[in-house]
């Protein structure tokens, strides 16, 4: 069946909104409440959504939208308050010990991956996490196709780059072996 043709399937999209917003929004708990809000507006704005579209870019055009609407409503409530000084209670992502070596791995792509300025996470996100063309990933967040291209290429070498300063300092040396 053709993606495209689908009736209005919001829970099968679920699991793309749901990686998306994790993306945007860095945590989980963040995300959830941002798919949830997303969601709301779509059902809301549901008779705006033709038929013949494609649901899944319409339904992550709307995570974005949110998630910015939420960053520029921050800012505002942030600056109104007057509230730059640091409170003392910072966020920070949870851990897990990892069982093998490609946890490991994949912990610091996912690092590195988090760590790209939002612009450029979010492109990335769209093209090689959601399979997205160039196209639909550029629609889908109200830009050009030429800067999404350059938001990718950016993010790319940026990765390459983290990767390649890894490389250089980052191995691991064998304590109590037979020379010590």
């Amino acid at each position: 069946m053709d993606p495209n043709k689908r009736s209005f399937d919001v829970i099968a999209q679920l699991a793309a909104l749901r990686r998306y917003a994790r993306s945007l929004a860095r945590n989980s708990v963040d995300a959830e409440d941002l798919v949830h809000d997303a969601l709301v507006k779509a059902y809301e704005k549901r008779s705006t959504f033709h038929s013949g579209g494609n649901l899944r870019n319409w339904l992550l055009s709307i995570v974005h939208n949110t998630h910015m609407d939420g960053r520029r409503s921050a800012l505002a409530r942030r600056r109104r308050d007057d509230l730059f000084a640091d409170d003392g209670s910072t966020a920070t992502e949870p851990s897990y010990p990892a069982a093998q070596e490609h946890s490991v791995r994949l912990q610091q792509v996912r690092e590195a991956f988090m760590t790209l300025p939002e612009d450029q996470r979010e492109a990335l996100h769209l093209v090689a996490v959601e399979d997205l063309s160039y196209q639909e990933a550029a629609d889908t967040l109200g830009i050009p196709v030429g800067t999404l291209m350059s938001r990718i290429s950016r993010a790319r070498a940026r990765l390459r780059s983290m990767e390649d300063d890894k490389g250089r300092g980052g191995h691991l040396k064998i304590v109590g072996g037979k020379d010590e």
